[in-house]
C-alpha cells in the first residue's frame, strides 16, 4: 500500500475528527514529505512480514529523547486525530512519538456511525438555510471521502443515485412502512456512501505510524507537561506507563493535544487558568436485530421532531441506529440516557413496519394481553 495514500488518509482523519491543539511552537518542518522519506515509508509498509516494534522498544524510544535531542512531535491521544497526525508527521521524515492513556480507539473514535459519508446532513442545511459554511463542509467531506475511497476501493466506483417508486422501495427495504403517522410513502431516493470499521481503521493508523518510524505507546498517561526554564514553552511531558506504574519523561519540539473531549484536561496542565474550549456532546447509537435493515442498505430518517436526521445502518450482522446530539458531562465511559434511546426508537418507528406475533400458551383470542406468558418445557 503506497505510503503517500496512508499519509493522505491520516491527514484527512486529523482534519475531520476531534480537536487537535499544538501546545508549543516548533522549528520542525511542515513541508511536504521528502522523496527519501516517502521511499523509506513505502518500502517498510510494503514488506509482507512487517509489524510494529514491540512495546518495550516503543517505550524506550520515547524515554530516550532528551532536552538536547528531542522528538520533533509528541502527540497526546491515540484516537483518529492523534494517530492520523502521527502517521502524517512520520511520513514527512519527522521523529514522532504518540501516547494514549487507554487503548487505541477506546473513546470517541470507536463510537461513530461507521460512515465515510459525503456530508448529506450539511447539504440539507446548505440548501434550505442558504448556509455557505455548511456547503463548504460538504465539499470538505467529499474531498476526504475521495481520499479514503482512493485508499480502500482502488478503481471501484460508487453507483449513481436514483429514485425508486413505493413498490420498488418496499421491495428493496421490506421493513419500510407505506403509511406512517400522518404521512404516506411517495418513493425513495437511494444514494451510495462508504462504510468503515472505525476502531480497526484507527488501530491500523497507529500500527502504520509505528511501522514507518513513530514511537507509539498505549496505556501511557501524560501526568504533567514539562516547560523550559522560562516556564513559557512546553518542551515535553512526564508519562506514566499504566501497565507497569513506572514514569518517564519525553521531550519534543511540538506537543499536539489530540485528547478529544479531554483536551481541556491537557490544556490545564499547561495553564491552570485556561478557559475551557470543549463543549462535550453526547452522540448515542443503539443496536437492533439484523432484520431492521436489509444487507447492504440503510435508511436515513429525513427529519426528526427536532429537525435532525437519524441513520439506520447494517453493521456486523446487526443494525445500528443513531445518532443524538445533546450536552453531556465528560466521562471515560459515557452511558446513554433513556430519553436518548427513546428518541431514536421514536424517530425510526415512524418510518418502519416491524411487527411480530407473541405466542402465549393457553391464550384465547383477544385475551393475550391479560394472560401471563409462560415458558413451557416438554420433557
Amino acid at each position: 500500500m503506497a505510503a503517500w495514500r496512508l499519509r493522505r488518509a491520516g491527514a484527512a482523519l486529523a482534519a475531520s475528527s476531534a480537536v487537535a491543539v499544538a501546545l508549543a511552537a516548533s522549528s520542525a518542518s511542515a513541508s511536504e514529505p521528502s522523496a527519501a522519506a516517502l521511499d523509506a515509508a513505502r518500502q517498510r509498509v510494503a514488506q509482507p512480514w512487517v509489524a510494529p516494534p514491540p512495546r518495550d522498544a516503543q517505550r524506550a524510544a520515547l524515554a530516550g529523547s532528551t532536552s538536547a535531542e528531542p522528538l520533533d512531535v509528541l502527540v497526546v491521544g491515540g484516537g483518529a486525530t492523534g494517530c492520523g497526525a502521527a502517521l502524517d508527521a512520520a511520513t514527512r521524515g519527522l521523529r514522532v512519538g504518540l501516547v494514549e492513556r487507554e487503548d487505541f480507539s477506546s473513546g470517541t473514535s470507536s463510537r461513530s456511525t461507521k460512515l465515510i459519508h459525503g456530508g448529506v446532513r450539511y447539504l440539507e442545511k446548505a440548501v434550505f438555510n442558504l448556509d455557505y459554511g455548511q456547503l463548504k463542509l460538504v465539499f470538505h467531506a467529499l474531498k476526504e471521502r475521495k481520499q479514503f475511497y482512493d485508499l480502500v476501493a482502488g478503481r471501484r466506483l460508487l453507483h449513481l443515485s436514483r429514485y425508486y417508486s413505493v413498490d420498488e422501495s418496499v421491495e428493496l427495504f421490506p421493513t419500510l412502512a407505506k403509511n406512517g403517522h400522518d404521512r404516506s410513502l411517495r418513493g425513495t431516493v437511494v444514494y451510495y456512501d462508504g462504510q468503515m470499521n472505525d476502531s480497526r481503521l484507527n488501530v491500523g493508523l497507529a500500527c502504520t505510524a509505528a511501522v514507518v518510524g513513530a514511537a507509539v505507546l498505549n496505556y501511557a498517561e501524560v501526568v504533567s507537561l514539562i516547560k523550559d526554564e522560562s516556564g513559557q514553552r512546553i518542551i515535553g511531558a512526564r508519562i506514566r506507563d499504566t501497565l507497569s506504574g513506572k514514569e518517564f519523561e519525553t521531550f519534543a519540539k511540538v506537543v499536539i493535544n489530540a485528547a478529544g473531549p479531554f483536551c481541556d484536561s491537557v490544556r490545564k496542565m499547561a495553564n491552570s487558568n485556561v478557559v475551557p474550549m470543549i463543549c462535550p456532546s453526547s452522540g448515542v447509537h443503539i443496536v437492533l436485530p439484523d432484520y431492521y435493515s436489509p444487507e447492504g442498505m440503510g435508511l436515513i430518517v429525513p427529519k426528526t421532531k427536532d429537525g435532525r436526521v437519524v441513520f439506520m445502518l447494517p453493521w456486523l450482522g446487526r443494525t445500528v441506529a443513531g445518532t443524538t446530539d445533546s450536552s453531556t458531562a465528560i466521562t471515560m465511559l459515557p452511558e446513554p440516557h433513556e430519553d436518548e434511546i427513546q428518541f431514536i426508537l421514536d424517530a425510526i418507528s415512524d418510518y418502519l413496519n416491524v411487527q411480530g406475533i407473541w405466542p402465549i400458551a393457553g391464550a384465547t383470542e383477544g385475551r393475550g394481553q391479560a394472560l401471563t406468558a409462560l415458558r413451557l418445557v416438554d420433557k
